[in-house]
């Protein structure tokens, strides 16, 4: 361990052998290590017990969210905190050299509050939506907005906002660093090597349930922060609606009108050309067909929240 005090809070249900390799991964980089645990009903708390984690079993009598899993880490460090924090999903490897270069970035630039990698994707050639989530997590390196859930942040900048908003369902993160850019702090995206990811994605309903808990925290963020002068999230939300539900709905509209209308939809492939020089066919065809699945979340959680009530958490493994 290097360039300061790092504890680990890595958060995670019935992850098997993805949660030893995580766990293993951090052995001799933070000085504690904390693993919360979500229900798990495949030996995943004794496995962390036996390589030497601070175990937390959540009440699962209440909802879930990865939001609250990570500040129950958090308030297990609360009686020590240390200088720094690192996240980690339970489905991720942290590797050798992150956490001490994450480290010593976050010693000389007093000024940013969080730091991330590359987190890459372990079986990219596994499947199309494998390699679809390893592209997503590609972000471009530098000042950015917001972290995924693999990052390393100074404990006292997240402790002195609340840490992360439990009742979020999705979106915890970039949620936190808002709060966090409001307060002062910044992100940073650096051009290093973070953790393995195992999506273990197979079938098309798992990426559709992934990408309509995306239109969730999409539509969600942008309500919660619609006075806000950073417009959060309400491009991505006017996007998933207007490609999701505009071009379809005008398409049977006009359709019902005249023949011709049909041709509404063939603004989908038009934009599908549109993408392609720049992200690549593939990328480009998932890309405008996941606005339908987002724009899905978006009125699911509209719904919800006129109906008072919000939905648990949409798993897609």
């Amino acid at each position: 361990m290097a360039g300061g005090q790092v504890d680990a809070v890595v958060i995670g249900r019935n992850e098997g052998a993805r949660l030893t390799a995580c766990l293993d991964s951090l052995a001799g980089q933070v000085r504690r290590l904390v693993y919360v645990d979500s229900g798990s009903t495949d030996g995943s708390l004794a496995a962390a017990g036996t390589r030497g984690a601070e175990v937390v079993s959540l009440d699962m009598t209440q909802p879930f969210t990865a939001a609250r899993a990570r500040n129950a880490g958090l308030a297990l460090l609360a009686d020590d905190p240390p200088q720094f924090v690192q996240f980690v999903d339970g489905d991720c490897e942290v590797r050798p050299d992150w956490i001490a270069t994450a480290a010593t970035f976050l010693q000389d630039h007093p000024e940013v509050v969080v730091v991330c990698g590359r987190r890459r994707e372990r079986f990219p050639e596994a499947s199309v939506w494998n390699r679809l989530c390893d592209r997503e997590w590609d972000t471009p390196v530098g000042e950015a907005t917001a972290c995924g859930g693999d990052a390393l942040m100074r404990h006292a900048a997240v402790a002195a906002v609340g840490g992360y908003d439990p009742t979020l369902i999705a979106g915890e993160e970039p949620d936190l660093c808002l709060r966090l850019r409001r307060a002062g702090g910044r992100i940073w995206r650096l051009e290093a090597e973070m953790t393995l990811h195992d999506a273990a994605m197979t079938r098309f309903g798992q990426w559709w349930r992934r990408s309509r808990r995306a239109g969730h925290a999409f539509a969600e963020g942008a309500w919660r922060h619609r006075s806000g002068t950073e417009r959060h999230w309400q491009r991505e939300t006017r996007r998933a609606l207007l490609w999701g539900v505009g071009v379809p709905v005008a398409a049977v509209l006009a359709g019902v009108l005249h023949p011709a209308g049909w041709l509404f939809l063939g603004l989908w492939p038009a934009q599908v050309l549109r993408l392609a020089p720049r992200m690549g066919g593939e990328a480009a065809v998932f890309t405008v067909l996941g606005k339908l699945p987002e724009a899905q979340g978006v009125i699911g959680y509209h719904l919800g929240r006129l109906r008072g009530r919000q939905r648990g958490l949409i798993e897609y493994k």
